[in-house]
């Protein structure tokens, strides 16, 4: 589960297992795919197809956080052919010159993309980058320790659930929570604001259990805290494993995330590169990562092959309605001293 499992680990491990047949295949004279990704976020039989049909060898390499990914490529030491970072890196990445345009012709099967999943607005024209997987920050809760429903924010810092709450130990996205709930934009750059959020988050200590990680899933899994504040691959996971639990998004707004397929240009092979960003948005393909993986899937014809328990769940698919007030994070750079510096300051609270 991408995120879910592998967010907050390092994990950056080359997994030189998965080059098939290069002992047998012309050794190191094979043409070669670098491709560079989250944790857990591919069906890895899915490389071997390509390989196959390629006659290529895949050397695949994961990453833990957008930043993480940022830093190796910007370095220019790895020589990667696709990436598949989130929205606001794309951004980022595309306004230091890092990446490649696309050729859309060559990939035929962007036509299969939701056209609501297009000219979005850290990639406009299309020209950069090629949908892959979506998803949403909400809260999950246990129906057995909460009363009633939840709708909001506003339950986070509710005394009645003291010591039974849990946070991100993420700055962006605990901080955004925060400033949805004062109803600012969770890409605010005033100072002002981010005070009134940085108060808040303060405020809340007292009634945290923790700010977590990856353990999230087992602490709600377990029944060892009352809720929880989670990326919705991480909830589909949770409720799975317990039917007590339930996914909402608040009605002041979220995050909703959009992590695509890219070329940097560091890439030494672009034709292949294009090649297999058309090959993961193929249907059969596509359905098998978006049901090995667990997120959202931007490709209209595996939509409609997904059983309706799932593309009726919130946390697979909300209603456009359940996405009212909900943002895409940007590239906060130029601010993000500010954004650190308070960050220290909640922690070292």
């Amino acid at each position: 589960m991408k995120k879910c499992i592998f967010k907050q680990l390092g994990v950056g491990v080359l997994l030189v297992g998965m080059v098939l047949g290069l002992a047998g295949c012309g050794g190191s004279s094979q043409e070669k795919l670098y491709v560079y990704n989250w944790g857990d976020y591919i069906d890895e039989s899915v490389l071997a197809d390509f390989e196959k049909t390629n006659n290529v060898d895949v050397i695949y390499e994961q990453f833990a956080t957008n930043e993480e990914m940022y830093v190796k490529i910007k370095a220019g030491t790895a020589k990667y052919d696709v990436a598949i970072p989130s929205d606001y890196m794309i951004s980022k990445m595309i306004k230091e010159d890092m990446l490649n345009t696309i050729d859309m012709n060559a990939i035929p099967n962007y036509a299969k993309i939701d056209d609501r999943f297009k000219n979005l607005a850290f990639d406009a024209k299309n020209q950069y980058s090629v949908p892959y997987m979506w998803g949403t920050v909400g809260i999950i809760y246990n129906k057995t320790m909460v009363d009633g429903t939840i709708d909001s924010w506003d339950v986070l810092w509710d005394e009645k659930y003291s010591k039974q709450i849990l946070m991100l130990d993420s700055q962006r996205d605990s901080i955004a929570v925060a400033l949805k709930k004062l109803g600012y934009s969770l890409n605010s750059r005033d100072e002002k604001e981010l005070e009134e959020a940085k108060k808040l988050l303060i405020q809340q200590k007292p009634l945290l259990m923790a700010y977590v990680g990856d353990e999230v899933k087992d602490k709600m899994i377990g029944n060892e805290a009352a809720m929880a504040v989670v990326w919705s691959g991480d909830a589909v996971f949770m409720k799975g494993e317990n039917p007590d639990l339930e996914y909402v998004i608040p009605k002041e707004g979220s995050n909703i995330w959009y992590d695509a397929m890219v070329i940097p240009k560091t890439s030494q092979n672009k034709a292949m590169a294009q090649k297999f960003i058309d090959f993961m948005c193929s249907t059969d393909i596509a359905y098998k990562n978006a049901d090995y993986i667990g997120y959202s899937t931007p490709h209209k014809e595996v939509i409609e092959m997904l059983p309706a328990e799932l593309t009726s769940d919130p946390a697979y698919y909300p209603a456009d309605g359940q996405l009212q007030n909900s943002e895409v994070f940007e590239d906060l750079s130029d601010v993000l001293p500010i954004y650190d510096r308070i960050w220290t300051e909640i922690k070292s609270q």
